[in-house]
């Protein structure tokens, strides 16, 4: 079986298919009529434990882009709150014939038992696992910086292009990011230079064996790394004990130590975007000025997930090979 469960897992040539499989979806969703027939006939399942908005309806549109059926699951109102386990949901829905299974949950490696334990035969797609990982989103954050930073400034061909050479800062909640994590793995892997800027209250134990420098201030980072990307994190207050839980004094100090606003906007190089995940705290993270400039690129990830869900999805599920699988 095929799957894909981790960022970490994709070789150099399986990041760079994908993203050049993207691109042609991409193209496709240019035309007047955007369908393809390609998965007509199979069913995809969004399985979804979390509460999600983004990322549900763009792996939705993807299916139904490819003529795939799609099956939305979401566990409030379901048997899950009346105690189901994860084991008879996945039955239930191989018996329902799911061809392939898009699974957000709250627990880390949900997705990896899913995929092993022989509960479906179906493809795995993990959707976002606990502070884990969330593949799509580091693939689709790949492909923005790709079409931008690649080539002509992102316009030339970049067909079989990775990211070496670029420098891209990741800013803010690393610790409690499954985000972070993904664009790690995958940004390594692409040849990319990654630096996590944050509150050391927010950088997790043991970082200093991924594949990223790591700073505590944005500031230095911006004037002298001078980085070709910066990525902030949402500040995920609903992981932590109580509002601000103690990883920093207050929104308004973190705001002012590694809020991106419209003075560390100016001080960018020239050519360097503002990615953002989604949802935003306008005025935390990222302030209303750097959110809506010209320099972010926030609302095309979105669009951009949709085409890169698109190609997972097929080379996932019409016989191409991308993600190895699974020992």
């Amino acid at each position: 079986m095929k799957h894909l469960l981790s960022a970490a897992d994709l070789t150099h040539e399986e990041a760079v298919r994908i993203l050049d499989t993207a691109a042609q979806m991409a193209a496709t969703q240019e035309r007047e009529i955007k369908k393809l027939p390609t998965l007509r006939g199979r069913t995809v399942v969004n399985l979804f434990f979390e509460d999600s908005t983004r990322t549900r309806i763009s792996f939705e549109t993807a299916a139904k882009r490819l003529s795939a059926d799609v099956i939305n699951f979401s566990a409030k109102g379901s048997s899950v709150s009346k105690g189901e386990s994860l084991k008879d949901t996945a039955l239930t829905l191989q018996a329902m014939g799911a061809d392939a299974v898009v699974i957000r949950h709250q627990a880390s490696g949900a997705p990896h038992t899913l995929a092993t334990a022989g509960w479906t035969s179906g493809a795995v797609v993990n959707a976002g696992d606990g502070t884990h990982q969330h593949p799509t989103q580091a693939l689709l954050d790949a492909f923005t910086l790709r079409r931008h930073l690649v080539g002509d400034r992102g316009r030339a061909d970049a067909t079989g292009r990775d990211l070496a050479g670029l420098h891209v800062a990741i800013v803010g909640d690393v610790l409690h990011s499954r985000v972070a994590r993904s664009n790690v793995d995958l940004l390594h892997t692409l040849g990319a230079r990654v630096t996590l800027v944050a509150p050391p209250t927010l950088v997790p134990v043991g970082v200093e064996a991924w594949p990223a420098d790591v700073s505590y201030r944005l500031d230095d980072v911006i004037g002298d790394g001078r980085p070709d990307a910066i990525m902030m994190l949402r500040v995920q207050r609903e992981r932590m004990s109580s509002a601000g839980g103690g990883f920093f004094p207050s929104p308004l100090e973190y705001s002012r130590g590694y809020g991106l606003d419209a003075a560390r906007i100016a001080a960018l190089p020239e050519h360097a975007i503002v990615l953002h995940p989604g949802p935003m705290n306008r005025g935390l993270e990222i302030s209303a000025d750097a959110a809506d400039s010209d320099r972010a690129v926030i609302v095309e990830q979105v669009a951009n997930g949709v085409a890169v869900r698109m190609a997972v999805l097929y080379l996932l599920m019409a016989g191409e090979t991308t993600t190895r699988s699974d020992r």
